[in-house]
């Protein structure tokens, strides 16, 4: 009797232990998400809530750069993404949740890392992973705002065309017919679209071989082509500026117009007052070494369609 309770007692130790270890090995595929403020401002905002502990943002930085490290040496993935304090409480507000609560600040991590910009964490420090944080989500913000405004044009009066699709449409093939011309190699594009009082900045980084097409990164591809599409939509005066490098050759930065869905080449000296003038204070900055400032290429794409 007593050996059939051991027995009994060790297989149940037993299925406690696989049970366990399942649960181990499923929390190891479970991804992770880290809310983080970024900034000195947004940690100071939420200070004023009293299940929010930390009183120092350096501590706090150097304390989630600890979590961090302790879930990789896990075997966790772990992205991290902005926590907007303000966008934090107009959450709360719109979801009935408590502010002052850390379920609540949970609730909306995990709703930012669904929908809002996110880094994963690869052990790079959080000087490095920061910036690159605050450059995605402006990106989407970007993005988010590009998109809005192309889908407020509504349809054209006078053929029914949705304006903001024939728009992308026709940016999307500026682009390719750019990357098509401008042959192999390192191309770094940036698209400028003034907008009311602002400018929609948009960056593409794209890699081509001497056989295949242009690779670049869907997204990034997509938020270009969406400013590109607001410049086209409203008739703005926008700009493109292609840099390209190539191994043993010195850089070159080639630059457009965009007129009425068309890019029209600068002038050599027109890409080297924009590229050496700060954008800024107007003052000349001094050109780089090693790289060749070219007038824009025709692109040979064809002249745009009926425009709305």
């Amino acid at each position: 009797m007593a050996h059939t309770r051991n027995t009994h007692t060790a297989r149940n130790a037993g299925h406690r232990r696989t049970g366990t270890s399942m649960r181990r090995m499923l929390r190891r595929e479970a991804p992770s998400t880290i809310g983080l403020l970024a900034d000195e401002q947004d940690f100071a905002a939420m200070r004023r809530y009293r299940t929010f502990t930390f009183d120092d943002h350096t501590v706090y930085l150097q304390q989630v750069e600890g979590l961090l490290k302790t879930l990789a040496a896990q075997g966790m993935h772990t992205t991290v993404a902005l926590f907007d304090p303000e966008e934090y409480a107009e959450f709360c507000a719109e979801t009935g949740l408590a502010p002052d609560a850390t379920t609540s600040r949970s609730r909306f991590t995990a709703e930012v890392a669904a929908t809002g910009a996110t880094v994963a964490y690869a052990g790079q420090p959080l000087d490095t992973l920061i910036p690159l944080l605050v450059g995605r989500a402006a990106r989407q913000a970007t993005w988010e705002h590009a998109t809005m405004l192309l889908a407020g044009l509504g349809d054209c009066a006078d053929c029914g065309q949705d304006i903001g699709r024939a728009a992308f449409d026709r940016a999307s093939h500026l682009l390719m017919r750019t990357l098509e011309t401008a042959g192999p190699g390192m191309h770094h594009l940036v698209c400028s679209t003034p907008v009311e009082s602002e400018h929609l900045l948009a960056v593409l980084h794209t890699e081509r071989d001497t056989t295949g097409p242009a690779r670049f990164e869907t997204a990034e591809g997509t938020e270009f082509v969406t400013v590109l599409a607001v410049g086209v939509a409203l008739e703005s005066p926008g700009g493109l500026v292609l840099r390209t490098s190539n191994p043993g050759m010195p850089d070159r930065v080639h630059g457009w117009r965009l007129t009425r869905g068309s890019l029209l080449p600068l002038t050599a000296g027109e890409v080297f007052s924009a590229y050496c003038t700060d954008a800024d204070t107007g003052d000349p900055v001094s050109p780089e070494s090693g790289v060749e400032y070219c007038s824009g290429f025709d692109i040979g794409a064809d002249q745009p369609e009926e425009h709305h």
